[in-house]
C-alpha cells in the first residue's frame, strides 16, 4: 500500500489550503485514515482520523474546528480542509493508513506517505 500527499505549500495566515492523500495498492475502504504533522525539531503530531464509513471523525484539540477530514473511497483519497491557517500549522503533513486501534497514535497505523510541506508565513 502506498500513499501520496499532496497540496502543500505556500501561505498566508488565514487561508485555507485543501491537502490530498492518495492511496495505491489498495484501498481506502479497508482502512482507518488519519492525518499527522511534524514541524521541524517537533515530535509527530495526531491532526485528524476518519474511521471506514466516515461517520466516527476525531480531531486533535489544537485543530479548533479549523481542519476537516473527509474521504472518498471511490476515488481511494482522503482529504484534510484546512481553514483560518496559523503559522503555528507550518510542518509536513502525513497521510497515514490503519486498522483502528490507538488512532490518534502513529503507532496505530501501519502505512505512511511521504508528506506534504505547509508553510503559513506572510
Amino acid at each position: 500500500v502506498q500513499l501520496q500527499a499532496s497540496g502543500g505549500g505556500l501561505v498566508q495566515p488565514g487561508d485555507s489550503a485543501l491537502l490530498s492523500c492518495a492511496v495505491s495498492g489498495g484501498t481506502t475502504s479497508n482502512y482507518f485514515m488519519g492525518w499527522f504533522r511534524q514541524a521541524p525539531r517537533k515530535e509527530r503530531e495526531f491532526v485528524a482520523s476518519i474511521n471506514w464509513r466516515g461517520t466516527g471523525l476525531h480531531y486533535a484539540d489544537f485543530v479548533k474546528g479549523r481542519f476537516t477530514i473527509s474521504r472518498d473511497d471511490a476515488k481511494n483519497t482522503v482529504y484534510l480542509q484546512m481553514n483560518s491557517l496559523e503559522p503555528e500549522d507550518t510542518a509536513v503533513y502525513l497521510c497515514a493508513a490503519g486498522d483502528g486501534n490507538y488512532v490518534r497514535e502513529p503507532k496505530g497505523y501501519h502505512y505512511w506517505g511521504q508528506g506534504t510541506l505547509v508553510t503559513v508565513s506572510s
